[in-house]
C-alpha cells in the first residue's frame, strides 16, 4: 500500500512538472504575460487557482465517475462558450497592456494590490476549468503514463487498471475512440516485469475498499503540484530577469500572448458551435 502510494506520489509530480512545460497553453499565457509585469503574487494565485481546476478534471478522469461526465457531457458546449468569452476577455486585457519596467517596482494602494492579486486565483481557476476539453486532455496523459509506469513494473495499485476502464467507459459514452499514441507498445515488459505485475496484483487484491478513493486524490493532487511547482519558477526566473529585456519587446511580447489567449477563445468557441451542430 506504501509502495503503490509513494509511486503514484512521484509519477504525479513528475507529470504534473513535465506536461505544464508546453508555453502554448492558456494558463502558461497569462503567466508569463504578468510575470512579464513583475506580479509574482498574482501568478503564484493564478497557479494555484488553475491547479485547484487541474485537480478536479484529474481526479474525475482517473477515479472513474463516468456517470458524473455522461450528466456533464450535454452543458459542455455552454461552458464552451463562457470559456471562450472569457479568454477573449483576458486576451483583449492583455493586449491593451502596456508596461513602463522603470515604474513596475512602485508601490500601489494596499487595497488594489489586494484586489489584483486576489483576482489571480479566480481567473487562473476559470481559465481552467472553463475548459472541459482538459478532462480527455488528462485522461489520455494519464492513461499513457500510468500504462507505461505499469509496464516497467512499478505497483501502481490498480490505477492503471482503473483508468483502462475509464477510457472504455468514455469511448462508449463518446461513440469514439480516444486517440492515444502508440508510445506504450515501446514498453513491452519482460519475464521479470510480468513476474512483478503479478505480484503487484496480488498485493492490490488485498487492499482496503476505500483505495481507490486514495490512490485516485493522491495522483491528482501530487499532479496538481508537480504543476504549481513548475509555473512558479517560470514565473520566478521570468520577474527576475524581466529588467534585462527591452521595454518595447517585453511591450511586443504581451501584446502578441494576448492575441493567443484570444485565438484559444476562437478556437474554443469554434469547439462549441461544431458541438450544437
Amino acid at each position: 500500500m506504501t509502495e503503490s502510494l509513494l509511486t503514484i506520489a512521484i509519477v504525479g509530480l513528475i507529470a504534473g512538472f513535465v506536461l505544464s512545460m508546453p508555453i502554448a497553453g492558456p494558463i502558461s499565457i497569462l503567466i508569463t504575460s504578468n510575470a512579464l509585469k513583475g506580479r509574482m503574487r498574482y501568478c503564484t494565485l493564478a497557479t494555484i487557482g488553475a491547479s485547484v481546476a487541474d485537480f478536479i478534471y484529474v481526479f474525475i478522469a482517473v477515479f472513474g465517475l463516468t456517470k458524473l461526465y455522461s450528466l456533464y457531457k450535454p452543458i459542455i458546449p455552454y461552458i464552451l462558450i463562457v470559456g471562450a468569452i472569457f479568454l477573449i476577455y483576458l486576451g483583449i486585457k492583455i493586449v491593451k497592456t502596456k508596461i513602463d519596467i522603470e515604474h513596475l517596482d512602485e508601490k500601489v494602494q494596499t487595497n488594489d494590490k489586494i484586489k489584483q492579486d486576489g483576482g489571480g486565483f479566480i481567473a487562473g481557476f476559470l481559465l481552467n476549468f472553463l475548459n472541459p476539453t482538459l478532462f480527455i486532455g488528462w485522461l489520455t496523459s494519464s492513461f499513457i503514463i500510468i500504462s507505461i509506469v505499469s509496464s516497467l513494473g512499478f505497483n501502481t495499485g490498480g490505477l492503471d487498471t482503473m483508468i483502462d476502464n475509464n477510457v472504455q467507459q468514455i469511448n462508449n459514452l463518446e461513440g469514439k475512440t480516444i486517440d492515444t499514441p502508440k508510445t506504450i507498445s515501446y514498453f513491452k515488459p519482460d519475464s521479470l516485469n510480468l513476474k512483478q505485475k503479478e505480484i503487484n496484483k496480488e498485493n492490490n487484491a488485498r487492499l482496503p475498499n476505500y483505495f481507490p478513493l486514495l490512490i485516485s486524490i493522491s495522483y491528482a493532487l501530487f499532479l496538481s503540484i508537480g504543476s504549481i511547482v513548475w509555473f512558479y519558477y517560470l514565473a520566478y526566473f521570468l520577474v527576475k530577469y524581466r529588467n534585462k529585456i527591452n521595454v518595447v519587446v517585453v511591450n511586443r511580447i504581451i501584446q502578441a500572448l494576448g492575441i493567443a489567449l484570444c485565438c484559444f477563445g476562437l478556437f474554443l468557441g469554434y469547439t462549441a458551435f461544431k458541438m450544437f451542430l
